[in-house]
């Protein structure tokens, strides 16, 4: 059975990640953009990845381009918004796809593993994905669902 820590990515930095670094925690996978609407949830995840982050729990950014063209920048360009504007210290990835045939491979096996309202697709920027300490799909939230919202599920898979 496949899970998070089958794939890997490669962090703002370029650095290469091997996701099996996280087995065991609870897993909070979010595609990002520093300029759309929802981009304020970065300070709601922060906040998260804070009050939870020392019992197990990771957020990992993913920033994507393909929704409007909200993110624009590149690594560097991304990772200093991201702290100067939100003080975020959660990993963040550099940039993919995740719609499409050129998709990463983590965005392709998370769309199966819980679709949304258009099915497998994502929707739109901070799609986030919950994965428990088995590396599975706990759930899928849409764009609008803001971070603080989702903290009785991280308890909960935490708690598992």
């Amino acid at each position: 059975m496949t899970s998070l820590q089958d794939f890997s990515a490669t962090t703002l930095d370029g650095e290469p990640v091997d996701l099996a670094a996280y087995a065991g925690k609870v897993v909070l996978v979010v595609n990002t953009a520093s300029q759309c609407g929802f981009t304020p949830q970065f300070e709601g995840l922060q906040k998260l990845w804070e009050t939870y982050g020392e019992q197990g729990f990771v957020i990992l950014g993913f920033p994507c381009d393909q929704f409007g063209h909200q993110e624009p920048g590149d690594e560097a360009e991304i990772g200093a918004f991201c702290q100067k504007n939100y003080g975020v210290t959660f990993p963040m990835m550099s940039k993919v796809e995740v719609n499409g045939d050129d998709a990463h491979p983590l965005y392709q096996w998370l769309r199966k593993e819980k679709s949304g309202l258009l099915g497998g697709k994502i929707k739109w920027n901070f799609t986030k994905y919950l994965v428990g300490k088995d590396g599975q799909v706990v759930d899928r939230y849409a764009p609008t669902t803001k971070p603080e919202k989702i903290s009785g599920d991280i308890e909960k898979a935490l708690q598992a």
